[in-house]
């Protein structure tokens, strides 16, 4: 597993510099495609995670070629560090996290320079908005209908003890397959993220 530290992650002022001095970093964006659809950074590549998971090898064969700066990012941090770890342990040793995401750029460097369109609400926050609506169910049911019902929060409270702990979030893989979540132009293809790749690591 990829140590997260100083060396692996970029600030959202440190990437402002890189691209305000013509670095020409290669954004990997891992969210899905209607949060990127929603907002995303000029020039960023939409590679969701599942997508990552799936094909790490031929990305991390296909990124270690590319002669420019690699930088994940996603809402707020954890999907884009998961992502470098697994491409880490593929063999791409060079690549940087955005520290906390698209969410930290937006609030040093302003809107401006992220460009909206429009979409579902960021995962993170449909992850809050259904954990809480589920122990809200929980305790309502508790107290009205059975005691049992309870254990709806109690599921949900140790679910996200789980997922701080390790840093993952089953939900937001579960939510990432609802309708809303779903890109009408289909699915992000692998061949299609290779030729893109491919594509900006040819020589000028």
């Amino acid at each position: 597993m990829a140590d997260q530290n100083t060396l692996t992650l970029l600030s959202a002022e440190e990437l402002r510099r890189m691209i305000a001095d013509g670095a020409d970093p290669l954004l990997i964006d891992v969210r899905t495609s209607p949060e990127h659809r929603s907002a995303h950074l000029p020039g960023s590549l939409l590679v969701p995670d599942e997508l990552v998971s799936r094909e790490t090898q031929r990305l991390a064969d296909a990124l270690v070629a590319v002669d420019r700066p690699v930088v994940l990012l996603c809402q707020a941090g954890p999907r884009s560090q998961q992502a470098q770890e697994a491409l880490t342990a593929a063999g791409l040793t060079d690549s940087r996290v955005l520290a906390g995401g698209l969410n930290a750029y937006r609030a040093t460097v302003g809107d401006d320079a992220v460009e909206i369109g429009e979409g579902p609400w960021a995962m993170e926050r449909q992850v809050r908005m259904a954990a809480g609506s589920l122990v809200l169910v929980g305790l309502l049911g508790g107290r009205l209908l059975s005691p049992k019902a309870r254990v709806v929060s109690g599921a949900i409270a140790s679910g996200l003890v789980f997922s701080a702990a390790t840093n993952t979030c089953g939900m937001a893989k579960v939510l990432a397959q609802m309708p809303w979540n779903q890109s009408p132009q289909g699915p992000v293809r692998i061949e299609d993220v290779l030729q893109e790749i491919q594509a900006v690591s040819a020589p000028a």
